[in-house]
């Protein structure tokens, strides 16, 4: 096992040993191979908030932004663009809320980029052999689930999913 290398004075993490850096060049990653597989129509985001809406038809916007892990004012903005493409629709509920839900063009995106997702978490994963998948996928959701406050850990998911 290596260990993280430290200058002479022992404070100090090099670039390359520093989880955050490696997290973010990871992100890098993912989001080129999201748009390669699944084109520039919908953003990674913009996925996600579909896939919740699909998940459940019908949440409020504040919920979902805790669901998938988005600040409310990013899934109210991210809510009127997919209105605005024809993909959801937001119903005025009580106290300024809204519920939201796909619509069949929605659905029928969604539908189309399943292939393409599949395709993408292959190209991802494709380094690792399958327990290092599943490890990778324990770890992530462990380093999530111990988010600090402020931070939306992500929900519970099966670790087949």
């Amino acid at each position: 096992m290596t260990h993280p290398s430290h200058d002479s004075a022992g404070d100090d993490i090099a670039l390359p040993d520093q989880a955050g850096h490696l997290i973010r060049r990871a992100h890098q990653l993912a989001v080129a191979l999201f748009h390669e597989n699944l084109g520039r129509d919908v953003t990674p985001v913009q996925y996600a908030v579909l896939r919740a809406l699909e998940a459940r038809p019908g949440i409020d916007q504040v919920t979902l932004a805790a669901e998938i892990a988005l600040d409310t004012s990013t899934t109210a903005e991210t809510a009127v663009r997919l209105e605005r493409k024809g993909w959801i629709v937001r119903e005025l509920l009580a106290r300024r809320q809204r519920a939201l839900y796909l619509t069949p063009e929605g659905q029928a995106l969604l539908a189309g980029l399943r292939a393409p997702m599949v395709s993408m978490q292959t190209t991802l994963m494709s380094v690792l052999d399958p327990d290092e998948q599943q490890a990778l996928m324990r770890l992530l959701r462990k380093l999530l689930a111990g988010a600090t406050p402020g931070q939306a850990p992500l929900p519970d998911i099966p670790a087949s999913d």
